[in-house]
């Protein structure tokens, strides 16, 4: 292996279930951003790469972070439903579905 070259991947979520993922080879130094960039995954899911969350192997991460090798960055998508609320409305349809017995 190289010391001049730096093995990363970025993924993306679009759906659950479905990945897009793009392996890339780039210069030690390289940032987050600078991979979501050459991944090419922002543009062909139609994101801005201003305002994106995102975050190496699960940890919340800034743009300007150094990778390391073999770092996984991924591109988070926004959440549609507030996880708190998601839980109350499966809960209320419990509810519904035993007062329905």
């Amino acid at each position: 292996m190289d010391r001049a070259e730096l093995h990363v991947e970025v993924v993306y979520c679009p759906l659950p279930g479905v990945t897009d993922l793009q392996a890339l080879v780039l210069a030690p130094g390289a940032t987050v951003a600078d991979a979501v960039r050459a991944s090419g995954l922002a543009a062909r899911h139609g994101l801005g790469i201003e305002g994106l969350r995102l975050g190496v192997w699960g940890k919340p991460r800034g743009a300007d972070t150094v990778l390391r090798e073999r770092d996984r960055v991924e591109i988070y998508r926004p959440l549609i439903v507030d996880p708190k609320e998601a839980r109350r409305q499966r809960y209320q349809r419990h509810r519904e579905k035993l007062a329905a017995r």
